[in-house]
């Protein structure tokens, strides 16, 4: 299935915001609550293309390039959760989103609960899909640095897939219009400077600001699903569950059979989570 045909039926603008100087790439369907969709390192908008759709059904879904991803701008200096957090308040503001539903994968979960903790009246509710690492092992951000820098150096087919790959439990999934996704942003120009700034995240003392830790994730108010799978690369169930018990309002669900994008190998149940959670 490509991403077009799942968007294909699917009213829906693609447009660019200027948000604080930073051309921001952003896609919106539906009508209803708003529900802002986060991709994760080195991603893009497109990460949520197989969800669309059934989320337009329901809420009006804002999904956007992280400042220094997908086609949005590459301004030169480190992307900290900080920097992503006022990105997405700033792109709120700019789409005139008073309040929303954060839906965030890997980084974006990061960078979703963290807006929570530190803008609780921007949070409606909050879904962190995978949020990845929290734990801050060091050969888990070392295989991330690698696979990434690796791809983005030699952006060839083999190494692009490689880094897709790494995403899914079932690798027959990845499909070449991904890759060739990957491909374009890897290859834009000024994209190797901006991916040190992506990475960033990936070096212990700078993590070490915004590591996942009971000092913040405590004050998330928003009522929280944890969305986990049974492959995910990033960390297992022990992690899930130790962050669980630091979210004040939290419930955890594990889909079976997925790695780090759920959203895009079991659609049916990240739609059904998202219908019964966010309503």
């Amino acid at each position: 299935m490509s991403i077009w045909e799942d968007l294909g039926t699917v009213p829906h603008a693609l447009s660019y915001v200027n948000v604080g100087g930073v051309r921001t790439r952003v896609l919106q369907a539906g009508s209803g609550p708003d529900l802002v969709l986060l991709h994760g390192t080195g991603g893009h908008l497109e990460a949520y293309a197989r969800n669309v759709g059934g989320l337009a059904e329901s809420f009006r879904v804002t999904a956007y390039d992280m400042v220094g991803h997908g086609w949005s701008s590459l301004p030169d200096h480190p992307y900290t959760i900080d920097v992503l957090s006022a990105h997405l308040v700033g792109l709120m503001d700019a789409l005139g989103i008073a309040r929303a539903h954060l839906s965030g994968e890997s980084l974006g979960g990061w960078v979703a609960a963290w807006t929570a903790a530190h803008s609780p009246a921007r949070v409606d509710r909050l879904v962190l899909n995978t949020p990845g690492n929290i734990a801050n092992k060091p050969e888990v951000m070392e295989r991330l640095t690698a696979s990434t820098l690796a791809a983005v150096t030699d952006p060839s087919d083999e190494t692009v897939r490689r880094r897709v790959e790494w995403l899914f439990h079932d690798k027959s999934l990845v499909t070449d219009e991904l890759v060739r996704l990957r491909q374009a942003v890897y290859t834009r120009p000024g994209y190797l400077e901006a991916v040190r700034n992506v990475l960033v995240l990936q070096n212990p003392e700078t993590r070490a600001r915004f590591s996942w830790d009971p000092s913040w994730v405590g004050r998330v108010s928003a009522p929280t699903l944890l969305l986990w799978t049974d492959h995910d690369p990033t960390g297992g169930l022990d992690e899930a569950k130790m962050l669980l018990g630091w979210l004040p309002n939290a419930e955890l669900t594990v889909i079976s059979g997925a790695g780090h994008w759920p959203q895009w190998e079991k659609p049916a149940e990240f739609l059904a989570e998202h219908r019964r959670f966010l309503r």
